[in-house]
């Protein structure tokens, strides 16, 4: 079998997109059409990227399913998974028929415009993780912003066009740098081609400045903090369908850019970066979790919530070690789900009651007996419950980086304590106690709909959660692979430094 798989999987919501551009009719027939359309593209679409799963060799560290065609003369169409990339075109896959589903009922206008918006913006997600060349990469990685801006500002709450307009100028100007730090390195290494600049050892004055330039970019889409106040506001105004996006795919991307080209493409930059980062982290987790006590909205909380575990994610990587970038990768994947349904479970509520406040709740599990199951099963992956995804990969992540600096590590651990705070909080503002609001005296359980929505998620939260090891397997070869490679690197250059 030698079709163009990876390919295949990138651009088939492309077709779907542009079969519900030329669909007529009346809206009735039109939007009806969009939504099966959507459904049945995402879902093929995962189905071949399970096909890509089930063929992958988790042994070897190289590229697999590479495709490689002449392009734009300095640039080529390169494209390819490995270890690293995979776990997240799966997850992008996987998460976007349940998106579709989400939006099913509760997008009532320009219905096609909307779900051609999605369909759009997984092709750029998933060309995102697979794209072998940079200049292939910054299209998709960029062109990523255009969908998710309309998704907020046309189909999101009250302060839409405020929140889109600060999410799309913020992760721009951090892509600019990037965008320059890109030439730099073609001027340097003569080449766009990414398996190429692996290999390709940049001098240190470069290491240092291209860095900082992808520094600027990924630490805006992570988001770490202090470049993260887009997030809440982009979460609060966006329709429920694109706060799973955001949370569990767009986000992933800043990590992804972490693995891909800083740790291995500028290593002596990234060791001598490493406290840095780790400072920025540690704020992250403790900060943004202090936050989130403070929020009345149940998205600001959890969007805050994700800053906090988006900094466990920067403290692993940057540790450089096996369980470190392991964990890293794992709390990325965890993360995605966990987060995507929370974000679903506030859904679920908003669709009836038609507010996001906190306040507004109370005795949920009276009426809904379901939902506060389901609800708390995310809420405890959420906290790092072990027997949940949420605790492996923090687990990982803290003893990874306690092999490093002992002192991070333990001021890490406050986070863990932090987010049960907040979670349970939340969990039993909204669930726990008595009926007093009208609006709540008639409210019904989660239906079938949603039901097929949650019910894989809380599967895979626990499944995860007892057997990590697939996950885990799979980027195993290729993380070990960047880490000697690191390692070697930055064994080099302490030999080559004068001894005192």
């Amino acid at each position: 079998m030698n079709w163009p798989i990876l390919s295949v999987v990138t651009f088939l919501p492309l077709v779907g997109a542009l079969f519900i551009m030329l669909v007529r009719g009346s809206d009735r027939l039109a939007n009806g059409t969009a939504r099966w359309v959507a459904l049945w593209t995402t879902l093929a679409t995962f189905a071949i990227s399970l096909v890509m799963l089930y063929r992958f060799d988790n042994t070897i560290a190289e590229f697999q399913f590479v495709e490689k065609h002449p392009w734009l003369g300095f640039a080529s169409y390169h494209m390819g998974v490995d270890g690293i990339s995979l776990p997240f075109v799966i997850l992008t896959t996987a998460l976007m028929p349940f998106c579709i589903v989400a939006s099913w009922t509760a997008i009532q206008v320009r219905v096609k415009e909307y779900m051609i918006a999605f369909l759009v913006l997984e092709t750029l997600m998933v060309g995102t993780f697979s794209a072998l060349d940079l200049v292939l990469f910054y299209l998709f990685f960029e062109g990523g912003l255009i969908p998710m801006f309309l998704i907020i500002g046309v189909w999101g709450g009250p302060r839409r066009v405020y929140a889109s307009f600060k999410f799309f100028l913020y992760t721009l100007l951090g892509s600019v740098l990037m965008l320059l730090a890109i030439m730099a390195m073609y001027w340097q290494a003569g080449t766009t081609d990414i398996p190429t600049l692996l290999r390709h050892g940049f001098p240190v004055e470069l290491q240092k400045w291209a860095w900082l330039a992808f520094f600027a970019s990924f630490a805006v889409k992570m988001p770490m903090w202090p470049v993260h106040t887009w997030l809440p506001d982009a979460h609060v105004e966006a329709p429920t369908a694109g706060s799973v996006i955001l949370a569990a795919i767009l986000l992933k991307m800043g990590g992804y850019g972490f693995l891909r080209f800083s740790l291995p493409m500028f290593p002596m930059a990234s060791h001598d970066f490493a406290p840095f980062v780790f400072t920025l982290s540690v704020v992250a987790i403790v900060y943004t979790s202090l936050v989130a006590l403070m929020q009345e909205d149940m998205k600001k909380l959890i969007a805050y919530s994700s800053v906090a575990h988006m900094g466990f994610v920067t403290m692993g990587i940057f540790a450089a070690t096996a369980q470190g970038v392991g964990g890293g990768i794992f709390q990325m994947i965890s993360h995605g789900i966990v987060s995507g349904a929370l974000f679903l479970c506030v859904g679920v509520v908003y669709d009836r009651v038609h507010t996001r406040e906190i306040a507004a709740y109370g005795g949920l599990v009276n009426r809904m007996p379901v939902y506060a199951f389901v609800f708390m099963v995310f809420t405890m992956a959420n906290v790092g419950l072990p027997g949940t995804s949420g605790f492996v990969g923090e687990f990982l992540t803290l003893i990874g980086t306690f092999k490093v600096n002992t002192a991070v590590g333990t001021l890490a651990t406050l986070g863990v304590i932090l987010s049960a705070g907040y979670a349970l909080w939340l969990y039993r503002k909204v669930v726990f106690g008595v009926i007093e609001k009208p609006a709540l005296a008639g409210i019904r359980d989660i239906g079938a709909r949603e039901m097929i929505i949650l019910l894989p998620l809380v599967v895979l939260t626990i499944l995860f959660g007892v057997a990590p090891k697939p996950v885990l397997d799979m980027s195993a070869a290729s993380v070990t692979n960047l880490l000697a490679n690191y390692n070697k690197a930055i064994a080099v250059k302490t030999a080559a430094m004068p001894a005192n």
